[in-house]
């Protein structure tokens, strides 16, 4: 009778536990709260752009950059180098971070940005015409649009460019102010071009200029100085195509990385250390804007 009846009870509790699922309610549980707890966990990092960064534990800057954009940012002896490379550098020394240089297509650097591949742009990056576009830093240096020739190939103003090819960098600043139909008077030098044609890159440009396939390249001043300086027959035309400054442009919304970088490099312009990375990429100074 005692073994039918544990018998009885037996089948009851096995009954029960089908109804309840009580064999697996404790894994259940568990599982549905790791995954629940993930779930959110990764909504919250894919709607803020970042993981451990938004909890306060940023470990790495991931900068992207135009490796042919030499002061600031370029290829030499198969490193990235530059003044704006060298300042990101310092700033993430300075916060505990590791440096993540990634090159990018000039053409491509909203979606690498918005995709969330890399953290800001940081090189030689024009404000002017994107204001709403990205969250900014102050902007950090002064800059203008300039047309540069060979020093030998009969060109010495804007006016004798009538009837020449010139070669811009696409998605430039360049681009965007000979073809803006607001400044009448560069519009009309640009109409006057035989041939106004993009290019990917300003190395590619250059490049081109140098052998004779174009007779102007309109281009960030910086750049052409640093080429200037490295090819006597390189030269500058004196008009200038715009001004414009250069800021440090990262995701919308994304105010406390930028605030974070942006009183780092207070610190270092402050202390000198922006003044000696100018130094070592020969910078015009006068253009650096930080703390004016």
């Amino acid at each position: 009778m005692k073994k039918n009846m544990a018998l009885v009870m037996a089948a009851a509790l096995a009954a029960s536990c089908l109804a309840t699922g009580c064999g697996n309610k404790a894994a259940e549980t568990k599982a549905d709260t790791t995954a629940e707890t993930t779930a959110e966990t990764g909504a919250e990092s894919k709607e803020d752009g970042e993981t451990a960064a938004a909890a306060g534990e940023r470990t790495t800057l991931t900068v992207g950059f135009d490796a042919s954009f030499p002061p600031y940012g370029y290829q030499e002896n198969g490193e990235y180098v530059g003044f704006d490379l060298d300042l990101a550098q310092e700033v993430c020394e300075r916060n505990g971070w590791e440096l993540v240089k990634t090159p990018i297509d000039w053409d491509a650097k909203d979606m690498e940005l918005n995709s969330g591949a890399i953290d800001c742009i940081w090189n030689g990056f024009t404000m002017n015409g994107r204001e709403d576009a990205y969250t900014w830093s102050e902007p950090y240096i002064d800059n203008t649009q300039v047309f540069a020739v060979k020093k030998d190939g009969g060109i010495t103003s804007a006016a004798d460019l009538a009837g020449k090819t010139v070669l811009v960098q696409a998605d430039s600043s360049a681009l965007a102010a000979l073809t803006d139909e607001e400044n009448e008077e560069i519009k009309a030098l640009a109409d006057s071009f035989a041939e106004l044609r993009e290019v990917p890159d300003y190395e590619t440009a250059l490049l081109e200029l140098e052998a004779g396939s174009a007779d102007a390249v309109a281009m960030d001043e910086g750049v052409a100085r640093d080429k200037q300086n490295k090819n006597d027959n390189i030269t500058i035309l004196d008009e200038e195509i715009s001004k414009e400054q250069y800021g440090i442009g990262f995701k919308l919304g994304n105010e406390e990385l930028r605030d974070q970088v942006w009183a780092t490099l207070l610190e270092m312009e402050a202390d000198g250390t922006v003044d000696t990375i100018a130094d070592k990429y020969s910078v015009n100074k006068d253009n650096i804007c930080i703390s004016k």
